[in-house]
């Protein structure tokens, strides 16, 4: 539905108090919806239209009972793409309405301008269309039920992508093809039978022998030639290359492949993108939009998307802060050699140069980080302190949150820890011939995050409807190297004798 006219001249007003601002967007598309209706299009993941999957339902489902129940509420909703598209839902109040825009604006700049959505298709629009109508052939084709669990397994794995890939042209694992024979090189040597008599050296180790020695150890060799040479990251991707499957069935892997892809630069930059936003719908709210009579219901809206659960971090409320610790810290210059070897704390505290580079900065800031940089750079004690951080966790007696920490290496470690990978355990195919029986072997590297059993054996069992082999991963439980494996039938756990890959 399009704006009325009241909402048209107030999104003319903000969009010129962001330009004002210094901030750069594409072209916004503003749509007036429904809460019934945001409700269905954020269930789609914030596109009016994607494939079908009963996945969609249920989400849907939840944010309405949430709404219903006054448990949550969906201020805002916008697209990544060229021209950008967002929401604004009709029993909103003005004041929200500009609240919104402001905020819209502020994702527009972090999309438009942020390196980390560089590669980003800026036609998703029409792709996930096209998708849609793709799983919908098959549905006609080969059935509802077939497409869809099939679906299901994939949906399983779709994080296990190479964040690393979002820079370069996404490549496939190769099969070994006549580029990779390794026939020019040095063929292994055969270990002779000892003799210290040269005129029996010929009796001893016949030619034949010798012979028969270099075929095996080439044969050896061939058998002990892991296929992915290396480690790979891409596991879906790997998946969709290597393993049994139908045409249609490596294009429904494709389809959740690119869009996974597609989504994982939001989720590197949520606490930025989201405090980016905060920083520039709170300064043009108390700026310039805002009038008297609203600031009451403003500061009430604002206040509640900076509330902090425990468990959990508040990616608005982190964000905002400390993009304004950084904008302070360049605009009194703390910051550089001087500043970071200071230890007087009556010092630091007075520390002003008014070098006034703060807005500089943190514009500067938006384009070239993500959020794991962004507070490992950025996040500092004296933030740490000001805010009042500190890390917790549930009392296994008790079962309620508590403080374990105050320390600042511990708070900024956790963090990262949550960031890193998207907080989920980074799994790697090791080899795609495992035991030479054509069994898929994953590995686990351990950085800081465990492998819950229960869902790596749901995982696993959904990897073995896309392999069609036994699959396995190598991990650690209670600190020991073990293998989980499925093999259609059950689960397995053993020791790793072998070769602790977990580390």
């Amino acid at each position: 539905m399009t704006l009325p006219p009241h909402l048209v001249e107030l999104q003319r007003d903000i969009r010129g108090y962001a330009e004002e601002a210094g901030l750069d967007f594409f072209e916004v598309i503003f749509e007036f919806v429904t809460v019934e209706e945001m409700n269905m299009v954020a269930a789609y993941g914030g596109f009016p239209t994607r494939y079908p999957h009963w996945r969609w339902g249920m989400e849907y489902e939840q944010l309405a009972k949430s709404h219903e129940y006054g448990l949550s509420k969906i201020y805002e909703l916008v697209i990544n793409t060229d021209p950008c598209y967002a929401y604004l839902i009709e029993s909103n109040s003005v004041m929200e309405q500009k609240l919104v825009m402001a905020h819209v604006y502020g994702h527009c700049d972090f999309f438009k301008h942020n390196y980390y959505f560089k590669n980003t298709n800026r036609r998703m629009l029409d792709q996930l269309a096209n998708h849609a109508a793709r799983v919908r052939r098959y549905m006609d084709k080969y059935g509802v039920e077939r497409v869809e669990t099939f679906l299901d397994a994939c949906l399983s794995v779709e994080n296990l992508i190479d964040q690393r890939a979002l820079f370069e042209q996404r490549r496939h694992p190769e099969r070994i093809d006549d580029a990779d024979d390794d026939s020019g090189a040095a063929p292994p040597a055969v270990r002779l039978l000892p003799t210290d008599k040269g005129y029996l050296r010929s009796y001893i180790n016949p030619s034949e022998f010798i012979e028969a020695e270099r075929r095996k150890l080439e044969d050896e060799a061939k058998r002990k030639k892991r296929f992915p040479a290396t480690k790979e990251r891409d596991v879906l991707g790997f998946i969709m290359e290597n393993a049994p499957l139908e045409a249609w069935e490596q294009d429904c892997i494709d389809i959740i492949r690119e869009e996974a892809y597609y989504f994982a630069p939001q989720m590197q930059t949520k606490i930025m993108n989201e405090g980016w936003a905060s920083y520039w719908h709170s300064r043009i709210m108390t700026t310039k939009a805002l009038k008297d009579t609203e600031l009451m219901d403003y500061a009430d809206v604002h206040s509640s998307t900076m509330g902090v659960q425990p468990g959990a971090i508040n990616p608005y409320k982190l964000g905002i802060e400390l993009f304004k610790h950084i904008e302070e810290r360049w605009n009194k210059g703390q910051f550089g050699k001087e500043w970071e070897e200071c230890d007087d704390f009556a010092t630091r505290r007075a520390w002003d140069k008014q070098t006034g580079l703060g807005r500089e900065k943190i514009f500067e800031v938006r384009k070239l980080h993500n959020d794991v940089t962004f507070i490992d750079e950025f996040l500092t004690e004296d933030f740490a302190r000001e805010q009042k951080l500190f890390t917790y966790g549930m009392n296994r007696n008790s079962g309620d949150w508590e403080i374990q920490s105050r320390e600042f290496q511990d708070i900024k470690e956790k963090l990262l820890g949550q960031l890193t990978n998207f907080g989920n355990p980074v799994i790697d195919v090791f080899d795609a011939n495992w035991q030479n029986r054509g069994e898929l072997l994953l590995v686990h590297t351990h950085y800081g995050v465990d492998l819950r059993g229960d869902w790596a054996k749901d995982t696993l069992e959904k990897l073995f409807q896309l392999w069609r082999r036994p699959v396995a991963i190598a991990t650690k439980v209670d600190n020991k190297g073990t293998i989980l494996s499925y093999d259609g039938s059950s689960h397995s756990d053993k020791p790793d004798n072998a070769r602790d890959r977990s580390k």
